[in-house]
């Protein structure tokens, strides 16, 4: 039995990891004749895709890497609930989560060059908890209406996960510290120049 369970959450998280090598705007941006890491700011997310491609690239980004973590999350809690037991389901979900993050920053797809994960993590949370997605979805959106600053309501968020996590549940709080770390870890530019007053800012005029 051990070793089954072994076997089923080391396959759950590979795949998970796969999952999060899926960058649509990297693959977008060949499509469009470009490389998106060489473009704009050269993060491949949602963000830089919107400035170099526009808002249809943009959006696509945007829900194709929210939905492969919403998929990862719950692959490790079918997993559990068909395979193992359900009081393993919330522990693999997680496992799961972090790793189609991890996997979307750090595809080996793609020479472990990727985006900064906020839209594939916003997807992880909402499939472990929709209380946890839409409080972090809420502190980015009030964040960014204030600021204009799309890196400042990720960062806010960030910093307010762990926090919320260990609110709604204490056995999140590890988890939820880690993945906020890896965000900072990924916006530590961003913050430099939030810093020094130098972040770009967005417009919300047509």
């Amino acid at each position: 039995m051990e070793t089954k369970v072994i076997i089923i959450c080391i396959l759950t998280v590979i795949v998970s990891y796969f999952m999060g090598n899926i960058s649509p705007a990297i693959l977008i941006g060949r499509l469009h004749g470009i490389d998106i890491k060489k473009e704009g700011s050269g993060n491949a997310g949602t963000t830089n895709v919107l400035r170099v491609l526009g808002k249809k690239a943009a959006v696509a980004t945007l829900l194709i890497d929210i939905f492969k973590g919403v998929f990862a999350v719950l692959l490790g809690k079918l997993a559990a609930f068909y395979f193992l037991k359900p009081e393993v389901a919330p522990y693999l979900a997680m496992a799961c989560g972090l790793a189609v993050f991890c996997g979307h920053i750090w595809p080996i797809a793609f020479g472990f060059k990727g985006g900064k994960g906020v839209a594939t993590a916003f997807g992880v949370l909402m499939a472990v908890s929709p209380f946890l997605g839409l409080v972090e979805l809420g502190i980015v959106i009030l964040v960014v209406v204030v600021s204009r600053m799309v890196s400042m309501g990720s960062v806010a968020a960030a910093v307010a996960f762990p926090f919320v996590a260990n609110y709604y549940d204490p056995r999140y709080l590890g988890w939820g510290l880690l993945m906020a770390l890896i965000v900072l870890y990924k916006h530590n530019t961003n913050i430099t120049r939030l810093v020094k007053g130098e972040e770009s800012k967005i417009s919300f005029k047509k």
